[in-house]
């Protein structure tokens, strides 16, 4: 799970926790003092590296995006052809992995080469993979046909939602706070609505997971869903306020969203879509029987543990910014 994973709780509260290894492995031993170290450095890398590249936008976040499509593939690819997968569905043929791959990291390019526009090239991509299914599989199956359009859906598309949001290019602040900021920031004119947007959704997000597991930790009691025993109703409502008070701290202070209420409602949706995000994944994981979907960053596991939050946020808040704000005149 990520850092923040929703009202994660002590071992003595009294709830079961799902099994995450494989049949007949070995338990999974409490992480240790090396394994926390690794772990706060290896997200304080990532966290000072993510908000450069969201500072620095254009090619340097598209190749970013374009990274983080290719080891999702990679990583829901492992998932799907897992034993505990596997064995109740065909998974696609390898062939049909690497066009993924390619179709995900190409709809990144796509979607910055042509400033958003990237639902016809998503039906293509789709296109392209079931058509290479259909010619080189012989006993062709239902679910590897849905298998590959739903890895396209989850690790292309998706993510080319945060380059849509990015881009935005309307003038974002309003207050007279950063004007006296250096040009090392790119000067006002550089803070746009797609800056400061995606800023805020990053925030949202780690402040939802963060408050979740902090409430979930030490409030948390009554459980919030089957799916992911640790997740409870306590920490659910903290990873709520936490997100809230983010989303007003840049209302207060960058004087965006403009009105209270924007900040307030994008808050909620943030803190639902990174919810969604995390037990999707761990649906993945648990049908898979796997603990994690790679050992790629220290101390958190692979990249789709550490994302699943941020798959939805994007699109969610795109959307809003995009066509409902302007439809409401606000």
């Amino acid at each position: 799970m990520t850092v923040g994973v929703l009202g994660a709780i002590s071992a003595d509260a009294g709830i079961p926790v799902v099994a995450s290894q494989q049949a007949g492995a070995e338990p999974v031993q409490s992480r240790g003092l090396g394994s926390l170290t690794s772990r706060i450095l290896s997200g304080s890398v990532l966290g000072l590296a993510g908000g450069l590249i969201i500072l620095a936008g254009g090619w340097v976040f598209t190749v970013a995006t374009c990274l983080v499509a290719y080891q999702a593939t990679q990583e829901f690819y492992g998932f799907i052809t897992s034993k505990g997968i596997s064995a109740g569905m065909e998974p696609p043929p390898p062939a049909v992995s690497v066009l993924t791959s390619l179709m995900c990291v190409c709809l990144s390019v796509w979607t910055y080469a042509s400033h958003g526009r990237s639902t016809a090239a998503l039906a293509v991509s789709a296109f392209a993979l079931l058509s290479l299914q259909l010619l080189t599989v012989k006993q062709l199956r239902f679910s590897q046909l849905a298998s590959s359009v739903f890895g396209l859906f989850y690790c292309g598309y998706l993510p080319s939602f945060w380059i849509k949001l990015r881009v935005l290019s309307a003038p974002a602040i309003n207050s007279t706070a950063v004007h006296g900021w250096p040009v090392l920031f790119g000067g006002i004119t550089h803070w746009t609505v797609g800056l400061i947007a995606t800023f805020m959704t990053v925030a949202c997000t780690i402040a939802a997971d963060t408050g979740a597991y902090a409430f979930g930790r030490t409030l948390g009691r009554t459980q919030l869903i089957s799916i992911s025993p640790k997740k409870t109703v306590e920490g659910a409502i903290g990873g709520l306020a936490c997100s809230t008070v983010v989303a007003l701290a840049f209302w207060r202070f960058l004087r965006w969203p403009a009105q209270v209420g924007v900040a307030v409602g994008l808050a909620l949706l943030i803190f639902l879509a990174s919810l969604c995000g995390d037990l999707i994944e761990s649906v993945m994981k648990r049908e898979a029987g796997l603990k994690d979907s790679s050992d790629l960053i220290p101390g958190h596991g692979g990249l789709l543990d550490r994302f699943d939050s941020y798959i939805f946020t994007g699109a969610i808040v795109y959307f809003v910014l995009k066509f409902v704000t302007p439809l409401f005149g606000l």
